[in-house]
């Protein structure tokens, strides 16, 4: 071997242990300024010698760029985090933890919650093999050629079993700034920056941003050498994964309010962005038996630090109608530069609020942007200007100009026959997937059943022929059929699809089906009030106040009685609690041969059992059909009983 050879070698070796220590141990051994020589003596010899050894961390995989990104399907699902904004909302998190877990006192552990782009990356036999997106928590987007530019991602590991990782990829702040004294384009923000550039088609331009990157989570993992959040974070300390340079711990809200407001104070001095705190039950044993809802871990919640807030001008306000005939103002204003989003629009949610901040169109605002929705009206900025315009309530809809109704703090267009946009919103959620799942039914088919047909409330739908389609645009003897055929399906309904269906403010599908459950019938949902409501998990005040006041209008409550004069029925649930899979979590896979997987799973809830969307040591049994994936895997790596629907089915005692 040359000297050549042997001096690329070194480089490599010294490269790789310099970065260990800054990114893994977060205690530099070297500058800056001599890393780089090091790797700019390293590319040199791979210039002149020809030769990139397989671990350099010059090796970018693909210099063309990619025509389009895979879809890449996660072995283990990626999970949302709940959220609280308040130490009130925190108790009311500690609360619930405590009697998930069935005791007091739980240790907890505090992470930064890093503003970055997730980054989920697969290892196999110790070698890289994978990056992704988060995507939807399922799939995702294919990026190992890009996380591969990444210096904090290991090339390969200790570790030689299956193996997943999840963790943040950032732009640090230092990096931005000396990136932007140079760019053609100057970058708006690290988180912008960071998310633009691995999702970047041409690794080329991921590197050029020289990211960085925290881990947090082992998502897959085979005979797991911990049990607990700080031996899980040992655990990707010695496989050469960066992890949080921030560890506290705390056992009730006093110890972690400290370890918050610590974290608060120190925020401006890092190096990067973070946006809250992450709060984790330590014990892996306990958030086992804590579990999941359909979107978060319960063992896991992240604490939002205040939004940030800026001044700017308001404009104007407009006035938008919604399916329920509510109106909401939404505030126009001028255009500012938002941490990387260009802010135009904002909310104010509705007149008494616009009242209440005592703003006026031509007047300073102060705007606060939280959690990557539309930002919010937070107050006036400032003295009164004298060519300000007070925003006056209006009389008529801006729709159909029927006299309009307050309601509380609301305003209403009480015209459900023909004001045509609320009409026919209101179709179209109706008829949805999710909803009646009416197959064939489009916004566009709502608005032309509107305009020829009179269609006005959901009702009228059903009292529709075969022959009447034909009329529709696009509509011949076959769809024409089909659609007649979804809506006679469609009256023989779940009662949680029908109470979706509805178009309840603030009830989305999963709260459907817990209303459902609990009450088992529209007229005991009905006569609840808002204590009974706000007795089922994961149902607040607000939801709660929502459905009263839904039940409240005796408009709605003609539109359902007309939806059953015209046959639709939905079937009453029994309580779940009665049934031969009650206390079980099953998890349903693959393509069953004559069950749908929704109908499998609503045969799981009406036996008492728990419709999982993840395998874990608590699953009872996995159902499995064709095309089962990763949920089959893991199910036989865990030694968990799988059996096919023959089998589910004799179970269930249908």
């Amino acid at each position: 071997m040359n000297d050549e050879m042997n001096r690329m070698l070194e480089l490599v070796r010294r490269l790789k242990e310099t970065s260990y220590a800054y990114y893994v141990l977060d205690n530099p051994v070297i500058s800056d300024m001599q890393w780089d020589r090091l790797y700019d003596e390293l590319k040199k010899l791979e210039a002149e010698t020809g030769v990139v050894l397989e671990d350099s961390p010059t090796r970018k995989v693909g210099g063309d760029p990619l025509k389009g990104f895979e879809e890449h399907r996660h072995i283990t699902r990626l999970w949302s985090m709940d959220k609280v904004q308040s130490m009130e909302e925190l108790d009311a998190w500690i609360l619930r933890t405590e009697k998930l877990a069935g005791k007091t006192n739980l240790q907890y552990y505090l992470e930064y919650k890093f503003d970055g782009l997730t980054l989920n990356l697969t290892y196999r036999n110790g070698e890289l093999v994978q990056a992704a997106t988060r995507g939807n928590g399922v799939t995702g987007e294919a990026i190992l050629p890009q996380a591969k530019t990444i210096h904090a991602v290991p090339r390969t590991i200790p570790y030689k079993g299956l193996l997943e990782v999840q963790g943040e990829c950032i732009m640090r702040l230092s990096t931005l700034e000396k990136y932007n004294k140079t760019a053609k384009e100057p970058l708006k923000n690290a988180r912008n920056a960071a998310a633009g550039a691995l999702r970047n088609l041409d690794p080329a331009v991921t590197a050029s941003r020289h990211l960085d990157a925290f881990f947090y989570q082992v998502g897959t993992i085979e005979n797991p050498p911990y049990n607990s959040q700080p031996g899980m974070l040992d655990f990707l300390k010695e496989n050469g994964f960066p992890v949080s340079p921030y560890l506290g711990s705390g056992s009730g809200r006093e110890e972690l309010e400290t370890c918050i407001r610590e974290i608060e104070k120190e925020r401006s001095s890092l190096d990067w962005l973070i946006d809250g705190v992450v709060i984790k039950v330590g014990d892996y044993a306990l958030r086992e038996q804590m579990g999941y809802t359909e979107k978060f871990p319960r063992w896991a919640v992240a604490y939002k630090f205040e939004a940030e807030e800026c001044v700017t001008r308001l404009n104007n306000v407009t006035w938008e109608l919604g399916r329920t005939g509510k109106l909401t103002p939404l505030a126009h204003v001028e255009p500012v530069d938002f941490y990387g989003v260009t802010v135009r629009k904002a909310t104010l949610n509705n007149l008494g609020d616009i009242q209440r901040k005592n703003v006026a169109i031509g007047c300073d605002v102060w705007i606060r942007r939280s959690n990557d929705v539309i930002p919010e009206i937070v107050g006036r900025a400032g003295e009164v200007k004298p060519d300000e315009i007070p925003i006056e309530k209006p009389e008529f809809c801006p729709a159909c100009g029927s006299k309009l109704i307050e309601r509380g703090a609301h305003l209403f267009c009480m015209n459900r026959e023909t004001c045509r946009p609320q009409a026919i919103a209101r179709l179209a959620h109706f008829a949805g997937r999710e909803a009646m799942d009416i197959d064939g039914f489009s916004d566009k088919t709502a608005g032309q059943m509107y305009d020829q047909m009179g269609v006005r409330q959901p009702a009228d739908l059903y009292t529709l022929t075969p022959m009447d389609f034909l009329m529709l645009d696009g509509f011949k003897e076959k769809k024409a059929a089909n659609l007649s055929d979804a809506l006679e399906k469609s009256k023989h309904c779940q009662l949680d699809a029908f109470l979706f269906a509805l178009g309840i403010p603030n009830v989305g599908r999963k709260t459907a089906r817990d209303l459902a459950q609990y009450f088992g019938s529209l007229e005991k949902l009905k006569a609840a009030d808002e204590t009974a409501l706000t007795a089922i998990p994961d149902i607040g005040e607000i939801v709660a106040g929502s459905i009263v006041e839904y039940f409240s209008f005796p408009e709605n409550n003609q539109m359902i009685e007309k939806l059953f004069d015209a046959g639709v029925h939905p079937e009453e649930m029994a309580a779940a609690a009665d049934g031969v899979f009650t206390g079980m979590s099953i998890v349903v896979t693959g393509t069953l041969p004559t069950l749908s997987r929704k109908q499998a799973e609503d045969l799981i809830r009406s036996k008492g059992g728990n419709a999982a969307s993840s395998v874990s040591k608590k699953t009872a049994f996995v159902v499995v059909g064709t095309d089962a994936g990763s949920k089959l895997t893991k199910a036989q790596s865990l030694g968990i009983e799988t059996i096919d629907e023959e089998e589910f089915i004799r179970r269930a005692g249908k």
